[in-house]
């Protein structure tokens, strides 16, 4: 696969910053014996990531404005380009020692997400994106899964914690869609839950209350791969409503009814 110019910048800035992130990793088990130490260095791991990714976007791209989950927001002179970062999504699994977060980088023009990359740096797995381009695991091209029933269906989403979002809510969706799924999955990581939706492990996803940061790459990999993303409502407003539903488009219009049906529970 022959990346374009604008991928090979993010990728390159992913990369780099991967290898922070790498050794930090290495190094959270001997911490966890502390009570406060892990907490605290995987803020710092998490600050340090950014900041790499930052200066290396920025400095390909030097007028281009910036949104991070660490370092807040830059409008830039651009006026039209906007980096949306998230340095480590999957922060409380990089704390206990689970291998499954990720770096994610979009890039939004005006309204639109032209280019996403969500990058796991264990397993060394690459999802990119541009739009109208397709999406790529590496170099290898991406469609969403062609399950058809929810039967069939693993399902992915997002748990409220620590008085985070609506537990009581949240608890009528998902026993509607218990029932009828073939699985439910919570992998900590709402950029590689869409990645993996991209990619068809999963069959739809959904989850409440996210930051623009952790779904910007995500929602173009979906729908480059050929699947359908909305808000919960069914709307085009991920990134400020902060909610999310993900899959083909059979998926993706069942999960929809069934939401629908929880809110007049």
């Amino acid at each position: 696969m022959i990346r374009s110019a604008l991928l090979n910048v993010m990728t390159a800035a992913a990369r780099k910053a991967a290898r922070s992130l790498n050794r930090d990793f290495g190094e959270v088990e001997k911490l966890q014996v502390s009570l406060k130490g892990p907490g605290n260095f995987v803020t710092a791991a998490d600050r340090r990531a950014e900041d790499i990714l930052r200066t290396e976007l920025m400095k390909a791209r030097p007028g281009y404005g910036f949104i991070g989950e660490e370092g807040g927001k830059d409008a830039g002179t651009d006026g039209s380009h906007t980096w949306i970062v998230d340095p480590l999504d999957g922060t409380t699994n990089f704390l206990h020692g689970i291998p499954q977060f990720a770096i994610s980088i979009g890039l939004q023009r005006d309204d639109t997400i032209v280019a996403g990359l969500v990058y796991n740096p264990i397993t060394d797995e690459l999802f990119t994106a541009e739009r109208g381009k397709g999406a790529f695991l590496n170099d290898q091209r991406l469609r969403v899964a062609g399950r058809r029933q929810l039967s069939d269906a693993v399902v992915a989403c997002g748990l409220p914690h620590l008085g985070r979002g609506n537990l009581k809510h949240f608890l009528d969706e998902f026993s509607l869609v218990q029932e009828r799924v073939a699985g439910l999955r919570r992998f900590g990581s709402a950029a590689l839950d869409l990645a993996w939706t991209a990619a068809g492990r999963l069959d739809i996803y959904w989850e409440r209350n996210l930051s623009p940061w952790d779904m910007a790459a995500g929602i173009l990999l979906v729908r480059e791969a050929g699947g359908f993303v909305s808000d919960c409502n069914g709307h085009d407003a991920m990134l400020p409503t902060g909610d999310i539903v993900a899959g083909n488009e059979d998926m993706h219009r069942e999960l929809l009814a069934l939401l629908k049906k929880a809110s007049k529970s």
